[in-house]
């Protein structure tokens, strides 16, 4: 961790909410003036689309199963995170998407890599959305170089809803193709990417009130206003509740540690939640 040059990092699984999160802090830096350095996880997988595809026709991995460590260079990501605590820049590349016009108009063609680069000296934060921005193992601790450490994870019915519906109307692929996706990807979502919610200094976990027991006949997502959300905070002694309360209409706590809110009152709460957060972190990095 730094207080000149601080990490903050949104970590959740494909499909789980992140993207949202993400939008939410690009809103808050841009209100405050803050030059943040985005960084996606998907820039720090090892492989290819047509890489990881090969691979997986020889059964390595399983299709698009970037969950597991190995498929990722989570070693470039932790020497990022502890070049950037220590200069204010680090060694980052960008993952190629569909719709990165900029890119494809450049040349780049979606599914592969921009070379790597560095990031710019005159940040103020570096921001980084994706699969692996909390993880701990014997091998990397990227979890100790941050911050600030958000979880988003939906509960798993709805998680798997959201990427299905995704994955399906966005992107093309067959319901059968995003299920085996699923079941493939099990054991590394169990063993990399459920541990990390335990990392985190907030967790906002979606939970679905209507029937999702079968999230694979489900046809729609559960709405914002057919949802509650659970936020788990670490340092619950620190969090003005009765404020939140007040601030956030519906809103309650269910533990000491713990405030439920109306799904459509989440951009809100995480504005309410996390901006303060983020004043400090600037406020510490001037004057720390």
């Amino acid at each position: 961790m730094s207080a000149k040059f601080p990490i903050i990092s949104v970590t959740g699984s494909s499909g789980a909410g992140t993207t949202t999160a993400s939008n939410i802090f690009s809103h808050i830096f841009a209100d405050e003036g803050i030059n943040a350095g985005m960084i996606q996880g998907d820039s720090f997988h090892k492989y290819t689309r047509k890489e990881m595809s090969r691979l997986a026709a020889k059964g390595h991995y399983g299709e698009w199963n970037h969950f597991s460590l190995d498929a990722n260079h989570v070693d470039k990501l932790e020497a990022l995170f502890q070049d950037y605590a220590a200069t204010g820049t680090g060694r980052y590349r960008q993952y190629v998407h569909d719709d990165d016009y900029d890119l494809t108009r450049d040349g780049w063609a979606p599914g592969t890599f921009t070379p790597w680069m560095d990031l710019p000296n005159n940040t103020d934060v570096l921001f980084y959305e994706g699969l692996h921005g909390g993880i701990m193992t014997e091998q990397v601790n990227i979890a100790s170089h941050v911050d600030l450490l958000i979880g988003v994870a939906p509960i798993v019915n709805l998680e798997w809803i959201q990427k299905i519906y995704r994955d399906t109307q966005s992107r093309g692929y067959s319901q059968e193709a995003v299920v085996n996706t699923i079941v493939n990807r099990m054991d590394d979502y169990v063993r990399y990417i459920v541990p990390q919610f335990s990392n985190t200094h907030i967790n906002f976990q979606r939970v679905p009130t209507v029937d999702t027991s079968n999230p694979f006949v489900m046809r729609e997502v559960p709405s914002d206003d057919e949802s509650m959300v659970v936020i788990h905070f670490r340092q619950y002694s620190e969090v003005d509740f009765p404020y939140l309360l007040q601030m956030i209409s519906g809103s309650f706590v269910s533990r000491q540690d713990t405030l439920v809110i109306p799904g459509n009152k989440m951009p809100l709460a995480m504005d309410l939640i996390i901006r303060p957060r983020v004043k400090e972190l600037m406020a510490h990095r001037i004057y720390g």
